[in-house]
């Protein structure tokens, strides 16, 4: 597309806290979405939701002084008609399945430190997302069959792949975990963010630096963060990036995002995650979150520095999680970029402004060497009218290319489970992943997680 008349943005999932308000956000400070008539339309299956969505984007247009046309439903078909554009951020009843994710494996043995997107967790969380991101996928075709479709939700990787190998709709998979590492970066080699330049690649939440310079002088950092990462304090930022430089001095690069999302893929990590065990303590003679709705404070939030909370505040009793109504906010009645690319993605797209964005999670397509073809990578890319060109890049080293492989082989026995409706499928992906304990657990866990969660995954059976 390039200088259209008009323009249709449709944001799936339009209760999203994490999403919906940034991506409003950024639609309205975008000076060439609004120069051509403009359609904002907001979808969720829960009215409440689109509710506070919609409040939110009637003040946020009024703060912007932009004229977009504005409208919000629960009917996907209504909301794809005519759709250039399609966001998708979705989630049902998060932290009470995340709860099971993260506990249950870990109760049969499975060494896993966290369950967003890897280990047996993040099989579960895919499963139970792929059902409903392969129906707007599959909407799309008849509806909109021209569109993009520009994905947050997670596990990023195994929904975009079973998307790029189940439907025909273009679709490319965002994260902002590339942020993390340059932050660290950034702080470890004393350079400003923006004085970095760097290359990086891999498997999103696993993905890795192949160069950094210094963008002014072009010197390759890597002998000087090296030489820094062995001055630093030895327990400094421990959680967050222990095992980055355990990593480092093995492999020879940085990873990115950090210890809980790196450490999914991993089987040797735990040690170097010191709040593991306080992280997943809850007391079972109180009952088990995910029926008592009591969510461990730190089991999704690492940042909040609970340990630290009063002994008697009210605080310690809270999920250390804002409220929803907090998220859907601005301050002092002022838009400000999110640093999602997102919007970037559709000017360059849709008036066709080449530009570069330092990561995407799409098909490989041989431009990662030594991973499958059709395998769901994270990798930069050039973004112009033409549509999303990724970049070839430099071979990663073998150990890395071969623990991302692996995971390769995990996305596609998963996607088969879900397409064979097979819980063997699952349990060959099961016994692949690195954090696997033992046959009878493998098919004990399985068993359990998808009795408690039958109401919301696909049927899968033996």
């Amino acid at each position: 597309m390039s200088n259209p008349n008009k323009l249709k943005i449709t944001i799936v999932g339009a209760g999203s806290i994490s999403f919906c308000p940034c991506i409003l956000g950024d639609i309205l400070l975008s000076d060439r979405l609004n120069e051509v008539p403009l359609e904002i339309c907001l979808m969720d299956i829960s009215e409440d939701a689109l509710v506070l969505s919609s409040k939110y984007a009637d003040a946020a247009i009024k703060a912007s002084n932009r004229t977009p046309s504005i409208s919000s439903t629960t009917n996907l078909e209504k909301a794809l008609e005519g759709a250039d554009y399609v966001i998708t951020a979705i989630e049902v009843n998060r932290y009470h399945y995340w709860s099971m994710d993260f506990h249950i494996p870990r109760k049969y043995g499975f060494k896993q430190i966290y369950g967003e997107n890897g280990g047996p967790g993040g099989m579960f969380h895919a499963l139970r997302n792929m059902g409903p991101m392969l129906h707007i996928a599959k909407t799309m075709e008849k509806i909109c069959p021209g569109a993009w479709l520009i994905n947050f939700t997670n596990p990023e990787a195994k929904l975009v792949e079973a998307l790029s190998k189940l439907t025909k709709i273009k679709v490319v998979g965002l994260c902002h975990g590339i942020g993390m590492g340059l932050k660290q970066l950034s702080e470890l080699l004393e350079v400003s963010r923006e004085d970095l330049e760097t290359t990086a690649c891999g498997l999103n939440h696993f993905g890795w630096f192949q160069s950094i310079k210094n963008k002014k002088t072009g010197e390759d950092l890597y002998p000087v963060l090296r030489k820094r990462e062995q001055q630093a304090q030895w327990l400094a930022q421990w959680d967050e990036i222990a095992l980055s430089r355990f990593m480092l001095r093995t492999y020879g690069l940085w990873p990115y995002p950090g210890t809980n999302h790196i450490g999914e893929y991993i089987s040797w990590r735990e040690e170097l995650l010191a709040s593991s065990r306080f992280q997943y303590f809850f007391n079972p003679i109180e009952g088990e979150p995910w029926k008592t709705g009591k969510i461990p404070t730190f089991i999704y939030d690492l940042e909040s520095d609970a340990t630290s909370i009063p002994l008697f505040s009210e605080k310690n009793v809270k999920i250390a999680i804002p409220e929803y109504e907090e998220r859907f906010m601005f301050e002092n009645n002022k838009l400000k970029p999110s640093g999602e690319v997102a919007i970037p993605i559709i000017e360059a797209l849709a008036f066709d402004t080449a530009i570069e964005i330092d990561t995407v999670n799409m098909p490989n397509k041989g431009c990662i060497p030594g991973l499958p073809e059709d395998m769901v990578v994270e990798l930069p890319a050039v973004v112009d009218g033409l549509g999303i060109h990724p970049k070839k890049m430099e071979p990663l080293p073998e150990a890395i290319t071969t623990m991302i492989r692996t995971q390769g082989a995990i996305h596609t026995l998963v996607i088969e489970a879900y397409a064979e409706q097979s819980r063997n499928k699952l349990l060959q992906a099961v016994l692949l992943d690195p954090t696997v304990s033992t046959y009878h657990n493998a098919v004990a866990m399985i068993n359990e997680m998808c009795e408690f969660q039958k109401e919301i995954l696909p049927p899968l059976y033996w």
